[in-house]
């Protein structure tokens, strides 16, 4: 099922509080628990022929029961096979650099689509046996060593208001530690009229519309942080979330995560 295309690197069961107030206030607010989210990239392109059946892999997790509860999953949609007569409506170079840095943490001499990273590290599922589930379930038994508190609420001028606070109880996990929130959006669909996927309909779904960070984690282990994402009219309100996760830049490892759906 998976085949995938490659450039060469540039140097390549968890429980949460979700809280929904009415609609006077018209805030969310969600809490980490006390088991560790796993965290889920995936790098496609809508200009690249091996991606689309893996994007619906991703899409059919949760059916699986790997819900964001569990793994917290993004897909970034990179820009370096615009080139091929497809401009990607989804891509952004950020998130081709920001698959290079990875590629050049894990030393790895290429970037490729489509690639997954779960937990920092390259995931590729077996053909023989698949274990995202227990590879998951795995990072679900460890304990996080970050909480996150996460708010949303409508922010004037068509936005949304994002605010939050990661903590890193302990001094020894803090250095090179870095927090993050990405906006995604689900349910999407492209009628791609050229290049490789040429006449194919794609669909699409946890695509980040935004990222925003690294947001430093001081020495006091507590980073208050916050972004407004502007909305384009053309998003369907009712299919964004915000995510937020603390990662190490260094290992890649993530220490927690968590998604809350957009409650307008």
């Amino acid at each position: 099922m998976f085949r995938f295309r490659m450039l060469p690197a540039i140097l390549a069961m968890t429980a949460i509080t979700i809280t929904c107030a009415g609609p006077a206030a018209a805030q969310c607010t969600a809490e980490s628990g006390p088991r560790r989210v796993a965290l889920l990239e995936l790098y496609t392109s809508e200009g690249c022929d091996s991606c689309p059946p893996t994007d619906r892999w991703v899409s059919a997790l949760p059916q699986r029961g790997l819900t964001p509860e569990r793994v917290v999953t993004l897909a970034f949609h990179v820009d370096y096979w615009n080139y091929l007569g497809w401009n990607d409506p989804f891509s952004r170079a950020e998130y081709s650099v920001r698959q290079r840095a990875a590629a050049q943490r894990n030393r790895a001499r290429v970037v490729y689509t489509p690639q997954l990273l779960l937990d920092g590290a390259d995931y590729r599922p077996g053909k023989a046996r698949e274990d995202v589930i227990d590879r998951v379930a795995a990072i679900n038994k460890d304990r996080p060593a970050a909480n996150i508190r996460l708010k949303l609420a409508p922010a004037p001028g068509a936005a949304l208001a994002a605010d939050a606070v990661a903590s890193v109880a302990d001094a020894s996990n803090r250095d090179g530690v870095r927090a993050w929130l990405a906006l995604y959006e689900n349910n999407l669909a492209t009628e791609v009229r050229s290049g490789e996927n040429r006449g194919k309909r794609l669909q699409h779904d946890f695509v980040v519309r935004a990222l925003a960070g690294p947001f430093p984690v001081p020495t006091s282990g507590e980073a208050v942080f916050a972004h407004r994402f502007t909305l384009d009219s053309r998003w369907k309100t009712a299919a964004l979330h915000v995510a937020s996760f603390v990662q190490n830049e260094r290992s890649g490892e993530v220490l927690q995560a968590i998604a809350l759906r957009h409650c307008p």
